[in-house]
């Protein structure tokens, strides 16, 4: 019998290899790594850490107008918006590299970091259109894995590069422009330019209604809240470090052990899923914040920096893919969406972080600063916590996969006629 999804079948594995590239390079290489390499930025450049907080708050705004254009677009055009992510970090990876001054080089890190908002909906319309509704999920999930090995190769650029970052962010312009010339290469010709495998899913209207929102409201409280609580380590992880006495090669290496934790959800995924969905964001949120306060008041004790960095990497990685699997159970039919937007809240909540710690590190230092980001986890673990209402949608669905099906299984069986049996 023919497989879904062969090796022989050149174009989509090309499409997947190249995907999981691109988002390497956008997420990774590109606009997670400006924490990474902003403590010899500010140096050269002279940038407070109000300002870097700033730029990182801008750079975020630009990511959630990017995907959600990306989003509500890009079924229409996918390579179109591939190309735009591909030019948008390349271009502005260069433009850091050639910065300067501290205006010049917050110009272009808020322009790249608008790169990883293009790809990922695009990336998810075009395996839509290539890759076979049973092995759409599968691949997906290796394509955004991506992010975790895209660390790791930043890590390993800065230990070998820096403190020439200027280097470090032409290379990542260079990876990025492979990654997404592989990508259009990859659709160019084919049934993945302009239609849809007839295999693939039904598509809904792009904008989910009111009642999704209320379905979701603790999630999106939860998503923002994790994603203001993390911009301290993402923006001023490094610098903590530094701050604290670190070489440059701990200091990358700490980055390595970042992007080592998100890589180990891959080992870990299949039994959080059977979790439910509150319960597994507590074992993910809660690492995500003592991380936090470990880093920001004990950096100097190297061991256990690098063990934060690693539990940070696993918890803030494993959280988003709970957000992925909270949304699929309260709405299967509009999981695409429901993951889109709540990854942008999930940025925008790194928006107002980053802008709140730059300014708190300047009044009350970093140790201060990264205890009050990590409240803010604890405060969306709280609120993700409470359990809906009885009879509410959220409640039922808050289950596993197998316990959902059951739960919905009993309900249909209830809404269903019943038939009289004829006495013997």
């Amino acid at each position: 019998m023919k497989r879904s999804f062969s090796l022989r079948d050149r174009r989509p594995l090309l499409l997947v290899t190249s995907g999981t590239a691109l988002i390497a390079a956008t997420y990774g290489l590109v606009r997670l790594a400006y924490g990474l390499f902003l403590p010899d930025v500010q140096a050269e450049l002279s940038l407070s850490a109000s300002t870097a907080g700033l730029i990182s708050s801008g750079a975020s705004a630009a990511y959630c107008a990017a995907a959600l254009a990306s989003f509500l677009l890009a079924a229409r055009a996918p390579r179109l918006f591939a190309a735009l992510a591909t030019l948008t970090a390349a271009g502005g990876a260069l433009g850091m590299a050639l910065a300067a001054d501290g205006t010049g080089f917050a110009v272009a890190a808020i322009l790249a970091s608008s790169g990883a908002g293009f790809a990922s909906p695009a990336l998810v319309e075009l395996l839509h259109r290539t890759i076979q509704k049973e092995d759409a999920g599968r691949m997906q999930g290796v394509v955004n894995a991506g992010t975790g090995p895209g660390l790791v190769a930043a890590g390993l650029l800065a230990l070998v590069l820096l403190p020439d970052w200027r280097l470090a962010w032409t290379l990542a312009a260079g990876a990025s422009i492979v990654a997404g010339g592989l990508v259009i290469a990859s659709t160019w010709r084919g049934t993945t330019a302009t239609t849809t495998r007839p295999d693939a899913a039904p598509r809904l209207a792009p904008v989910p209604p009111h009642s999704w929102f209320r379905q979701h409201l603790r999630v999106i409280a939860a998503a923002l809240l994790l994603g203001a609580g993390s911009a301290a380590v993402w923006t001023f992880g490094r610098t903590a470090l530094v701050d604290a006495g670190a070489s440059q090669e701990l200091s990358a290496g700490a980055w390595v052990a970042l992007g080592v934790g998100g890589a180990a959800v891959i080992a870990s995924a299949g039994r959080l899923q059977k979790l439910s969905s509150r319960r597994a964001w507590l074992m993910t949120s809660l690492p995500v914040a003592a991380a936090t306060v470990l880093l920001g008041t004990s950096a100097g004790a190297w061991p256990l920096a690098f063990a934060a960095c690693i539990a940070f990497g696993w918890g803030y990685t494993a959280g988003t893919g709970v957000l992925i699997w909270w949304t699929t159970r309260l709405d299967p039919t509009r999981a695409p969406a429901g993951t889109a937007l709540l990854f942008v809240v999930l940025v925008l909540g790194q928006a107002l972080g980053s802008a709140v710690v730059g300014q708190a590190i300047e009044h009350v230092g970093i140790p201060g600063s990264f205890v009050a980001s990590a409240l803010f986890v604890v405060v969306g673990v709280l609120a993700a916590s409470k359990k809906p209402a009885a009879g509410s949608p959220g409640r039922a669905s808050d289950a596993p996969p197998t316990q959902v099906s059951r739960t919905a299984d009993a309900a249909a069986a209830a809404r269903r006629p019943r038939t009289a049996h004829p006495r013997a």
